[in-house]
């Protein structure tokens, strides 16, 4: 009978766990329409236009009282919501440590996020000052939020199933990605036959994001569980900032990781910025529409998959270190073939998402991979939320070249060049860090390639 009992209960906590788990999926569908359709396909170009309506004769908008050039406003605002982001992100952290109520925190998060996205509905005319506000709201709330919902996966998935638990997340965030930008393609396309201007389309289609966001975090928030940590300790409101400095203090005592790390953060600011500016670079400077821009991030999406899967056979074949080598040639590449596109020409636009997507997916997550083996045993959770919050920190520079070089120049051209910078000093530094010695000197066994 005692045996029958513990049998039920193992049964009743598995099931409990699958029930969380698929609750927590829920939340990488409901945002991630945000990261595509918003961010990437839609608000660049649209937010562009408006900021170009509400500029003077020279092209220069002075919000603050500054002037800055219409085209560049997108890129400074998305500079913007990161540095805000990481000021509010080890806050968030802490207070959930602290009193282990994640939940209302990650409900705080989605939801002004969401209602920021809906509230892009009424970004028309030249009112680019709300939607730099609700770009910069938005996109600050999806990071805050990322970093709670990143923080239930040790809670709902024991060690040898949290491969599986995060890349099933990862998997149902492309496919709501991929599902709404094929509706938003079906609107914007046929937007006379429904009745709607082309900005209407475009307003409909950032707005029913938010709304997508909103409705589907519910079941998440139905499913996970807050787990009780214990009495808060006094003074927590820095504990994140402290806690984040302390783990920096004992990285320097793996000065090889901090070195891989540092390579990371570089070409890895360069891979954001492409993603969140692409889409200004077409429509802006190579005069495509939205619909092409909306079949070239779906293409992104399918490739990144492939290349993803593709780059992990090479890896164990050449190792980590130089695969990853090898996709930021492959970027380099990508990018200087970007500076020659003709303008009009949406096949040779294909051509270049192709070349992204193929190298997106594998460069990350052989990154994250080989990072991995470069922490200490027992110090894996404060190294990978260094890592995170080490990613965020440096992305607020590519999109603030991005948008400087186009204040200086007035080219998109110059501007998406610039960032060939993030690829090339990333090369050099990630092949000056010897990563079999960084393995060992973390105390980790050596694997036969890396």
């Amino acid at each position: 009978m005692g045996t029958d009992t513990v049998q039920e209960r193992a049964a009743g906590e598995a099931a409990e766990r699958r029930r969380e788990q698929r609750g927590w999926y829920v939340y990488d569908w409901a945002c991630s329409v945000y990261s595509t359709s918003v961010l990437t396909v839609f608000l660049g170009p649209y937010l562009t236009s408006v900021a170009k309506a509400a500029a003077d004769a020279d092209g220069f908008v002075h919000p603050l009282g500054i002037p800055l050039r219409a085209g560049s406003f997108f890129a400074y605002c998305v500079s913007a919501s990161v540095v805000l982001s990481i000021l509010v992100m080890p806050l968030a952290g802490a207070a959930a440590d602290r009193s282990g109520r994640k939940k209302p925190l990650l409900a705080l998060a989605a939801y002004l996020g969401a209602a920021a996205t809906a509230g892009m509905f009424f970004l028309d005319g030249d009112r680019y000052l709300l939607g730099g506000l609700l770009l910069i709201v938005a996109n600050a709330s999806l990071a805050v939020s990322m970093v709670l919902y990143n923080s239930y996966l040790p809670q709902i998935a024991p060690p040898e199933e949290r491969d599986a638990v995060s890349s099933r997340g990862w998997a149902f965030g492309y496919a709501a990605g991929a599902l709404v930008l094929v509706a938003n393609l079906v609107l914007y396309s046929g937007h006379d036959s429904f009745g709607l201007s082309e900005s209407e389309a475009v307003r409909i289609c950032l707005a029913s994001a938010g709304v997508w966001w909103g409705a589907f975090t519910l079941v998440p928030l139905r499913r996970l569980r807050d787990r009780r940590t214990g009495p808060a300790p006094a003074g927590t409101a820095a504990r994140g900032w402290r806690q984040l400095a302390a783990t920096v203090r004992d990285m320097r005592r793996q000065p090889l990781t901090l070195a891989f790390l540092l390579a990371y953060l570089v070409y890895n600011d360069g891979i954001q910025t492409v993603i969140s500016q692409a889409s200004v670079y077409g429509s802006e400077e190579l005069g495509l529409g939205q619909s092409t821009l909306i079949v070239a991030v779906l293409l992104v999406q399918l490739l990144a998959v492939a290349g993803a899967l593709a780059m992990g056979r090479l890896a164990r074949t050449y190792g980590a270190k130089r695969t990853i080598l090898g996709s930021l040639v492959a970027w380099t590449v990508t990018l200087a073939a970007g500076y020659f596109l003709p303008a009009g020409a949406p096949a040779w636009f294909f051509v270049l998402a192709a070349g992204i997507g193929l190298v997106l997916g594998g460069s990350q997550a052989l990154s994250r991979s080989l990072f991995s083996h470069l922490v200490p045993p027992g110090k894996e959770a404060e190294y990978f939320s260094a890592y995170e919050m080490s990613d965020r920190g440096m992305s607020w520079l590519g999109p603030l070249l991005f948008g400087v070089t186009y204040q200086l120049t007035g080219s998109y051209r110059d501007a998406i060049i610039s960032l060939v910078a993030f690829f090339v000093l990333g090369f050099v530094l990630l092949a000056r860090v010897p990563v079999r010695q960084a393995v060992r000197d973390a105390g980790n066994p050596v694997p036969a390639r890396i």
